[in-house]
Parts: structure tokens; sequence; C-alpha cells
């Protein structure tokens, strides 16, 4: 004998208002999440370019204890020190689209050395540091509001 009342079938998959609570839900995370991990990029590379930067100070104090100077360097101190005597460094060549990596102007002197780093492209929207620099003296300044604790 036949059943009177068929028993319903069972419904399998999601509503279209189920479906966009969900994409609701990711939208909102994505919102949250992507500023943060575009933070933690720039203080990234800020970082390295902090590294970078120490590595070329060092450079600028062993080239010192053979010359006795700043601004000269080779063979008998004979060759001007410029941003393109600087060592070709990897981290120069991997922060090359994010920081340009020089002397600050009017530097080096003979008894003093400002590098700086300042950000380009990728990193443009560093505002809060800005440019970074160290001296001789091991002084670290930036030219954002963040503070030199905040960003070096």
């Amino acid at each position: 004998m036949k059943p009177i009342h068929p028993l319903p079938r069972r419904v399998r998959g999601f509503t279209l208002i189920e479906l966009m609570i969900v994409v609701a839900i990711v939208a909102i995370l994505a919102s949250v999440a992507y500023p943060s991990y575009q933070s933690y990029v720039q203080k990234t590379r800020r970082a390295a370019a902090a590294g970078c930067m120490m590595e070329l100070a060092q450079w600028m104090e062993r080239n010192y204890t053979t010359c006795l100077r700043y601004d000269m360097t080779g063979a008998n101190c004979g060759t001007a020190v410029t941003t393109a005597q600087l060592p070709a460094l990897s981290c120069r060549t991997d922060l090359g689209t994010t920081y340009t990596l020089q002397f600050a102007p009017g530097f080096p002197t003979t008894t003093a050395f400002t590098l700086e780093a300042i950000p380009g492209a990728a990193q443009a929207g560093d505002t809060r540091c800005g440019t970074l620099r160290l001296d001789q003296t091991g002084g670290k300044t930036v030219s954002g509001a963040g503070g030199r604790a905040a960003c070096w």
C-alpha cells in the first residue's frame, strides 16, 4: 500500500541568503586583515633598510680606518666616496624598488657621513617614518612623525 503523503525529500546545499552572509563575513574580515598585513610588510621593509644602512656604515668605518677620512677610498685613498662607491650589497639589490640608499646631501665629508634610506614605490606609503638617516656617531633620525624609537 502506498503512503498517502510522501515524505519530503531532503534538501541539500546552501540558500542564497546563507551564501550572502558568508560573503559578507569574509569581506569584513578581509577589510580588517589587509591593512594590518600591509602595515607588517612596511615594518619588515623598514627593518631591512635599517639593517642595510648599518652594513653600509660599517663599511664606511672600515674605510675610515684605512684612509683616516670618510670622503676618500681606494688605492692610496685617491677616489672620492660617492653613493656609487658604496659596496653592492645584496640588501641594496633586494631593497632597490622600495628604498634608495644613498648619502645625504653634502656628505660624506672628511670627518662625517650621513646615510639615508629614502622610501619609494611600494614603501612610499610609509609616512609614519619617512626617510631613515644614520650618521658616523650611530645617530639615527627619521623625517616622519613616528619618532626614532618607533622607526628604528
